[in-house]
C-alpha cells in the first residue's frame, strides 16, 4: 500500500471506524484514542497490508485493541463519578433512539460488537466472522440473541413512546 493509498483509507473509513468503536466503548476519547492507534498500527504495516483488504485490516485492528483497552480498563476500574441518568428512574420514555441505545449497553460485548458490524457497519456474516474470529454460525447465533433481547427489552412500541 502506499502513502496516497493509507490516506484514501484514512478519509474513506475514519468516520465508520469511529463510530463504530464509538458504540462499543461510548466514550469519544477512548474511542478517538483507539481509532487513532488503528491508523498508527496500519501505517506500521504499510508495506504488507494491500489496500484492498485494508477496510479489514482495520476494523479487525480497532476491535481487537478495544477489547484490550476494555480489558486494561477492567482491571483498574472506573473513579468517574456515577452518571445521574444510570440511577434516576423515569417510567415514560420518549426517545426511541435512547431506549435502543441503552438497550445495547445491556448486551454482552461480543452481541454487541457483531449486531453493530451487521446492522450499523453494513458487513456480511463472513466479513464479521473474520473481523471477530468467529466462524459464520456462531456470528448468526450472537445477532440472532442480540435481535431477540432487543426485541424483549423494547417490547411493543406504543410502551416506548
Amino acid at each position: 500500500m502506499t502513502a496516497a493509498e493509507f490516506n484514501e483509507c484514512v478519509d474513506l473509513y475514519a468516520d465508520n471506524l469511529y463510530r463504530f468503536i464509538l458504540k462499543n466503548v461510548r466514550d469519544e476519547d477512548k474511542a478517538r484514542d483507539i481509532v487513532q492507534d488503528t491508523y498508527e498500527k496500519l501505517w506500521l504495516k504499510v508495506s504488507e497490508v494491500q489496500s484492498t483488504n485494508a477496510k479489514s485490516y482495520m476494523f479487525t485492528t480497532a476491535y481487537r485493541t478495544m477489547i484490550d483497552k476494555i480489558r486494561r480498563d477492567k482491571k483498574q476500574g472506573d473513579m468517574t463519578e456515577a452518571n445521574l441518568n444510570s440511577i434516576s428512574h423515569s417510567s415514560q420514555y420518549s426517545d426511541l433512539k435512547e431506549v435502543l441505545n441503552e438497550g445495547l449497553a445491556k448486551l454482552p460485548e461480543i452481541q454487541r460488537t457483531v449486531l453493530l458490524l451487521r446492522d450499523y457497519e453494513g458487513y456480511n456474516y463472513a466479513e464479521i466472522g473474520e473481523i471477530t474470529s468467529l466462524n459464520e454460525s456462531q456470528v448468526k447465533v450472537y445477532i440472532f440473541r442480540a435481535r431477540a433481547f432487543l426485541k424483549n427489552y423494547i417490547g411493543a412500541l406504543h410502551n416506548v413512546i
